[in-house]
C-alpha cells in the first residue's frame, strides 16, 4: 500500500485490547507488513510525559476540561511524531485508544460541551482519523473483574476506580459512536474466548483493508 492503514482499539476497562493488539500485530507482521503498535495516552516522548499525570489522577482536581486539554496535547504530539509519519510511509498503525476514548471519557462521562470536544478533536487529530475502529464490547462488571485480576495488588488507575454506573454509561457511549459511524467502527463481542475475539478482529481487518485497497485502485484509475 502506498499509504498505510490506521486501526484503533476502543472499549471499556478489561476488554482485552492489549492482548488483541499483540495478536493482530503478530499476524500482520507474518504477512510481511510494517506494523507500529502504540497507545494513548502516550505513544510519543511528549505524550508519555503526560501519561502519568493523567492516569495517576493528578489532573483530576482541575476538572474534566483540563484533562481533555492534556489528552489533546498528548494526542497532537503522538499524531505528528508517530502516527502520521508511519501512515505516510505505508505502515499499519495499531493504537490502543484514540479519539473515541476522549469523546466517551471526557465528553460523555466528563459532561463536557459537544462543541468544545469537537473543536479540540479537530485541532489535535488534524485529519488523522482512523481507517478502522474496533470497539471491544464487554459488560462493565465483567470488564472490571478482569481488570482487577490483571492488576493484582496494584491500585486502580484514575478511570478504573470510578463507579459501575459510570462504566455502564461509557459502554453505551462507545456503542452509540459505533452505530453512528458504521463505515469506520466494528463492534467485537469481547466476552467470547480470546481465540474467537482474535478471529473476529482478523476478519474485520481483512475486510476493511481489502475495501480500502479497492477504493484506492478506483481513485487512481
Amino acid at each position: 500500500m502506498s499509504r498505510g492503514f490506521f486501526i484503533t482499539f476502543e472499549g471499556g476497562e478489561g476488554a482485552g485490547k492489549s492482548t488483541q493488539i499483540d495478536q493482530l500485530a503478530r499476524s500482520l507482521r507474518e504477512e510481511g507488513r510494517d506494523v507500529i503498535v502504540t497507545r494513548e495516552p502516550g505513544g510519543s516522548s511528549g505524550a508519555e510525559a503526560v501519561r502519568h499525570v493523567l492516569l495517576s489522577g493528578a489532573a483530576e482536581p482541575f476538572g474534566s476540561a483540563m484533562e481533555a486539554v492534556l489528552f489533546a496535547a498528548a494526542r497532537s504530539d503522538h499524531v505528528e511524531q508517530v502516527i502520521r509519519p508511519a501512515i505516510e510511509r505505508g505502515a499499519v498503525v495499531l493504537c490502543d485508544r484514540f479519539l473515541d476514548s476522549s469523546r466517551v471519557y471526557q465528553g460523555v462521562t466528563g459532561n463536557l460541551d459537544d462543541d468544545f470536544m469537537r473543536n479540540l478533536e479537530r485541532v489535535t487529530v488534524n485529519g488523522m482519523v482512523p481507517d478502522l475502529t474496533l470497539v471491544l464490547d464487554i459488560d462493565p462488571e465483567e470488564g472490571l473483574r478482569r481488570a482487577s485480576a490483571r492488576r493484582g495488588t496494584g491500585a486502580p488507575d484514575r478511570f478504573e476506580k470510578e463507579t459501575l454506573a459510570i462504566h455502564r454509561r461509557r459502554r453505551k457511549a462507545f456503542l452509540e459512536i459505533a452505530k453512528a459511524e458504521p463505515a469506520r467502527c466494528v463492534v467485537i463481542d469481547a466476552s467470547m474466548s480470546a481465540d474467537k475475539v482474535t478471529a473476529a478482529i482478523q476478519r474485520a481487518v481483512q475486510l476493511a483493508m481489502a475495501a480500502a485497497s479497492t477504493d484506492r485502485e478506483r481513485s487512481e484509475a
